[in-house]
């Protein structure tokens, strides 16, 4: 039920069905400058079937209206089996539907004397504004309205009927887009202004308050983004349109211009740069996370989140609404679509006590009273569900709430179809996902959960279910739910499974869970929902707490021991390599190896150097790539002959062990900036590959072990770098999540640099050769979602590479996730949906770019192409050396 049936172009309209994601058929129809109008903030996830069901709206409904509006018409079915198309209908037709008789007929003359009898109080009743979603739409049935049984429909929150298919209508879709940004000294004085923007005809007007982008200062959200932002309290985000971008310019600077002249001038800001512009959206569409926890904070839910009011009584709305919340001594920031007077709060009710909720729902009929004074509704995006559905009478009154109960009566008669939604609801302060009776078990941790509280139940409910985890177009999460597409497999479904297994009634075996064992199985831990998600979800967190508790008392598997152990198999490896290959590389021995150790038998178990990276090092002086640079002496954590000062080299297992040619062209490039090289004295391991199977006590020795030895340069200052993303990330991360207290964890995590951040910030003089080379850059996951690859694209830039990031997320390989026999075909789903595709692709004059070691096999493994560490290009770059290697020409791979 997820395809796209038709694309009509010269019909501006589109077949599809329900279960289509929204950017699926936005993507399609955008071939030909045309799009459906709604455009939630959940369009890369959200289906149309659901959009239907709720009347979503969104950013760009300002000019393309609801779905109702972009209903054309649907296939539907009754829950007592009755299918039919439905959608506008003449008098002539209708009499001719209702006189065929049978269940068809029936529901015709039911709707036809629905109509007649309420026709006059739903003209007196209905809101006139643009988002009135609240209740059923008994006025598509008026005759002004051509009997539009389709649109009726829409918003019925699965209470009526099953979609089965929808006709769709499209609209233009300028190409060219502008974004001006307004700033008004508060949020009132910008909602006074829309009026006078939307007289500007623009594409979309959202806006935010100030106590949201303060709240994104304190999570350290988009902190350089946000000092672009014009002066101001409150902010309007303006969309202009164009067949080109210096069209929807003019037309922003026009609107900027006439807006200065008006009697309270905003301060304004064009962004005429789409990386800007995109980073501008990015702050609007992250207010969701930055209104739900802040840090210091207490947390804040929705429940009264999408009222709309007319555009031109915005401002004293708002007054009169923070105002409310001041009474009843509740906060919330501030957001929404502005320019059709729909507003997005986030509260701070106290769910989980009985005054809490209380207090909750006095707010909430008070809040409902004062949106109805305004002549507003009660939801102007989201539906009523049970939310909202009991103060539908404060509303409509009971005679049109009686109306809608008959409306459902004639598609459901058994009243089977989401009972307790819209009509005779539950009580709004009932079935409460928290409340007063939800006692979660406090449960020992490893980590510290330091922005929860320590509390690993507060940390679970962070997930507010709205599902960009679900994404399938572009963005990081969730892999495995991309390649699965089921929800068990989702972020927000094992966020769920966690806090059903902390409250205990469905899920009663704790940490022993097999149920949420599953549900995590495959979880890649890449980080994605760290980052992307609107809650700041971090299931690789989650995921190694759990594992840590659930293996107590049992036998790990031989994955755990055979890759969670590397380090230790590499450091044994490193005095026999040729032994070590004999056994995982000769045919015979090689398979076996691969069954005793879950390896799935389509993989190939890297090589062992010949000779580690450490004792290449030690035993190697300094040679320079060219004569035209010092030459300063190589040491083991000596702190001698620096130029611009020492610098220490992390030797993680990876780069030493199986790819030292990679540490060896750090080295390189680092002596020919002028650094003194060094090298940690001592055997050290961030322990990374003990993360994915919750070897947390060991790992946790492992790091107080660094900071012990390396104390001296953490006292000192001395930079680190660190080639492999997933040991950065350790540094960056899991770290100060386990020793949240200890100034030397905050303080290596601070100095530990990417190779690109150690140029970028110790060495901006350094003059490197251009290379005008186009280039695929794979990114880490883990680099994406907590570090930031901006220093390495301006160090690719200066380089004179021209670099694309293939919009691939995760390469399936995620440390050992790829290896292991029963994760092998997911693996090559998620690397296939994109990445190699993209490679493969490439000519053989683009360099393809991974740093990661993992990221590096799956690309190889997949494509026959050897992949270039950031490091060896500059290396090469510095040497004139050729650049392009295949598989075939590695010496490393030959080894």
């Amino acid at each position: 039920m997820n395809m796209i049936l038709e694309v009509d172009a010269d019909g501006r309209q589109a077949r599809v069905q329900p279960g289509v994601v929204l950017d699926h058929l936005r993507n399609a129809a955008e071939r030909r400058h045309l799009t459906f109008a709604p455009d939630p903030s959940t369009h890369d996830h959200c289906t149309l079937g659901g959009m239907i069901g709720n009347n979503s709206c969104g950013v760009h409904s300002v000019t393309g209206g609801k779905t109702d509006d972009n209903v054309i018409e649907l296939d539907v079915l009754t829950y007592d089996g009755e299918r039919l198309r439905v959608r506008d209908v003449d008098d002539a037709t209708l009499e001719s539907l209702i006189a065929q008789g049978g269940r068809r007929g029936d529901i015709y003359s039911g709707l036809r004397d629905l109509r007649d009898r309420y026709a006059g109080l739903v003209r007196e009743r209905y809101p006139q504004i643009p988002r009135r979603v609240s209740g059923y739409n008994l006025d598509r049935l008026l005759p002004e309205y051509g009997f539009n049984v389709a649109r009726a429909l829409v918003g019925t929150e699965g209470t009526c009927v099953t979609v089965l298919e929808a006709t769709l209508r499209l609209v233009d879709s300028p190409p060219g887009r502008s974004l001006l940004v307004l700033g008004y000294p508060d949020v009132y004085a910008a909602g006074n202004a829309v009026m006078e923007v939307l007289a500007q005809g623009p594409l979309a007007v959202e806006g935010i308050d100030d106590r949201l982008v303060d709240a994104m200062r304190a999570i350290g959200m988009f902190v350089d983004d946000l000092a672009l932002l014009p002066d101001g309290g409150s902010w309007l985000f303006v969309e202009f349109g164009g067949e080109t971008r210096d069209e929807a310019n003019v037309v922003a600077r026009r609107a900027a211009d006439a807006l200065s002249k008006s009697a309270n001038p905003p301060n304004s800001r064009i962004y005429d740069d789409p990386r800007q512009a995109r980073a501008a959206w990015l702050i609007r569409q992250s207010a969701p996370r930055a209104a739900s926890r802040a840090p210091g904070q207490p947390d804040c839910y929705e429940g009264w989140e999408d009222a709309a009011v007319p555009p031109d009584r915005l401002g004293p709305y708002l007054r009169d609404f923070r105002s409310l919340l001041d009474r009843h001594k509740l906060t919330t920031g501030i957001y929404g679509h502005f320019g059709q007077a729909c507003i997005h709060t986030r509260i701070d009710f106290n769910m989980k006590t009985d005054d809490g909720v209380k207090q909750f729902r006095s707010f909430v009929e008070d809040a409902a009273d004062l949106v109805v004074s305004y002549g507003g509704s009660l939801s102007g995006e989201h539906g009523d569900g049970q939310a909202r559905a009991e103060l539908l009478p404060r509303m409509y009154g009971e005679e049109i709430v009686g109306a809608f109960r008959e409306f459902k009566t004639i598609w459901d008669p058994a009243g089977k179809m989401n009972p307790g939604k819209v009509v005779d609801p539950y009580p709004l302060d009932t079935n409460l996902r928290l409340g007063p009776s939800y006692h979660p078990k406090q449960l020992a941790t490893h980590f510290a959960f330091a922005d929860d509280e320590g509390s690993f139940s507060r940390a679970i409910e962070r997930c507010i279910g709205i599902g960009n985890c679900r994404q399938t177009v572009g963005g990081l999460m969730c892999p495995s739910y991309v390649a699965t597409m089921e929800e068990q497999h989702s972020t927000r479904g094992r966020a769920r499974m966690l806090f059903e297994m902390l409250r205990g009634d469905s899920l009663s075996d704790g940490w022993h869970s097999e149920e949420v064992k599953e549900a995590l199985d495959l979880c890649l831990a890449c980080k994605g929902c760290k980052s992307e998600c609107p809650a700041g979800v971090d299931m690789a967190t989650y995921k190694a707490e759990f594992l840590s508790h659930y293996y107590e008392g049992k036998r790990r598997p031989m994955a755990a021991n055979t890759f969670g152990l590397i380090p230790w198999w590499a450091r044994i490896a490193r005095w026999a390599p040729a032994l070590a290959n004999f056994a995982t590389q000769t045919p015979l021995l090689r398979d076996i190896a691969k069954a005793v150790a879950g390896i799935a038998p389509q993989r190939q178990i890297p090589a062992f150097a010949s000779q580690s990276f450490v004792d290449w090092f030690r035993k190697h002086p300094a040679s320079p790539p060219s004569g035209e640079r010092p030459t300063p002496t190589r040491s083991v954590a000596t702190g001698e002959g620096a130029i611009k000062g020492p610098v220490l080299l992390w030797t993680d297992t990876f780069y030493n062990s199986f790819h030292p040619e990679v540490a060896q062209a750090a080295v390189d490039v680092l002596e020919a900036a002028g650094f003194h090289v060094e090298i940690p004295g001592s055997w050290l391991c961030c322990g990374r590959p003990l993360y994915d199977y919750g070897r947390l006590d060991l790992a946790k020795r492992m790091l107080r072990r660094i900071m012990e030895i390396l104390k001296p340069q953490i006292a000192a200052g001395t930079p680190i770098v660190v080639l492999e993303p997933g040991c950065l990330s350790v540094f960056r991360d899991e770290l100060a999540n386990l020793f949240p207290t200890d100034p030397d964890a905050r303080r290596l995590g601070e100095l530990c640099l990417t190779f690109a951040e150690l140029l970028e910030r110790h060495a901006p003089d350094f003059e490197l050769p251009r290379l005008d080379r186009n280039a695929l850059f794979h990114v880490h996951c883990h680099q994406r979602s907590v570090i930031g690859a901006g220093p390495d694209m301006r160090l690719l830039a200066r380089l004179g590479i021209d670099v694309k990031v293939p919009d691939a997320g995760c390469c399936g390989m995620a440390g050992a996730f790829g290896y292991e026999r029963e994760h092998y075909e997911v693996s090559m789903r998620i690397a296939e949906r994109a990445l190699l595709p993209a490679i493969r692709n490439a000519d053989d004059a683009t360099l393809v770019i991974a740093d990661g070691f993992s990221c590096r096999g799956q690309i190889a493994q997949g494509t026959g192409r050897q992949p270039l560490h950031l490091a060896q290009v500059v290396q090469k770059a510095l040497r004139q050396q050729p650049l392009n290697k295949s598989l075939a020409a590695d010496p490393a791979v030959q080894r």
